[in-house]
């Protein structure tokens, strides 16, 4: 039997729930378009002019991934509006991008159409033997240039324009190439005026590379983006970097650790969340921006940062169980998954 004291009870998990079709969320950041390709391996052919083999693919899948994953969370959670607030290409990339983000219910008034730049895409080869996908080698499209000033401005003032109407801003910087995505060192230092002049919004950062770039703001990342590398195996030094984090910003930070939880660092303390029993095979794909969802529904809804912790961890308990796509959980979902961790937990 698993000892797992759930930090919210169902009538606050429904309370919660009820107050997101009221609230407007502002996301900040680096829109990709996920597109899975499914391989039949049973149809390769052997190329006649290269002698190389040939993959079929009999189908594809898309959705919007790094920021598009948080915005269509919000929506699948119940957020009446969210607002996306980035660029894409003036290519095909960017008009699936755009007709899947609205299709969810997203606002893209702001999502800037730029023919400079390409729309970022991960494209995500799935072979596909029997009833079994397995993704091979990724392919990347991305930007390799700096965002242009004008573009980066027409970014900023559009965000000081959103951020009196707005319950909430995240912050996603998904591309680590410096200044070649949204999240460019003049944005953050734009970031740290709207702190200035809106002290009381709800600013939530995630950032792949420079988190440790970023002031005042609610930090949520994972352990290795915060330890700046691929593997983490001190826990103590990590709780250690959360508290200073958090500190230093005089925030909250959240910090994802997959299945040893969730760390929640603020006024000098840290507490351990726990993650949310799932079993079978799980796909992590979009579990960090899963997170930051529900993290940020709770915070703007009057919960405690332990009780966001929680309520983020189920959330992605249930996105992680969706295989070979970036998922979402809805509010039955939610329910469910919560009845289901009360009867484990007894």
């Amino acid at each position: 039997m698993i000892r797992m004291t759930p930090l919210l009870t169902g009538r606050q998990i429904d309370n919660l729930l009820a107050q997101l079709k009221d609230k407007t969320i502002l996301v900040v950041g680096d829109y990709f378009l996920d597109r899975y390709l499914i391989i039949d391996a049973a149809r390769d052919e052997l190329s006649l002019e290269t002698n190389l083999v040939a993959y079929q693919v009999v189908g594809q899948r898309i959705s919007p991934g790094a920021a598009g994953t948080i915005t269509n969370n919000l929506r699948a959670l119940g957020v009446g509006k969210v607002l996306a607030l980035g660029f894409t290409g003036d290519d095909g990339e960017g008009y699936e991008l755009r007709r899947a983000l609205k299709q969810s219910g997203v606002d893209i008034t702001h999502l800037l159409v730029d023919s400079r730049r390409v729309t970022p895409t991960y494209c995500k080869p799935m072979r596909k033997a029997g009833d079994e996908e397995k993704e091979i080698n990724r392919l990347d499209i991305k930007n390799w240039t700096a965002t242009p000033i004008e573009l980066q401005e027409h970014l900023i003032e559009n965000m000081f324009a959103l951020a009196g109407s707005v319950d909430a801003v995240i912050v996603l910087d998904q591309v680590t190439e410096m200044d070649c995505g949204v999240v460019t060192q003049l944005m953050r230092s734009a970031l740290g005026k709207l702190i200035t002049t809106h002290p009381h919004l709800p600013i939530l950062v995630d950032s792949r590379r420079h988190i440790n770039s970023f002031r005042s703001t609610i930090i949520k990342c994972n352990a290795a983006e915060l330890m700046g590398s691929r593997t983490v195996a001190d826990r103590r030094a990590v709780q250690e970097a959360a508290l200073a984090l958090s500190a230093e910003n005089k925030r909250p930070a959240f910090i994802t650790m997959g299945e040893a939880g969730q760390l929640v660092a603020g006024d000098g303390v840290v507490q351990v969340v726990p993650a949310i029993p799932v079993a079978g095979p799980v796909d992590t794909v979009g579990a960090g921006d899963a997170t930051m969802a529900g993290i940020t529904c709770s915070l703007i809804c009057g919960f405690t940062p332990e009780q966001a912790a929680f309520f983020g961890n189920l959330v992605a308990s249930i996105t992680i169980k969706k295989l070979g796509v970036t998922g979402t959980a809805s509010p039955e979902e939610i329910r469910r998954q919560y009845a289901e961790l009360c009867n484990l937990t007894g």
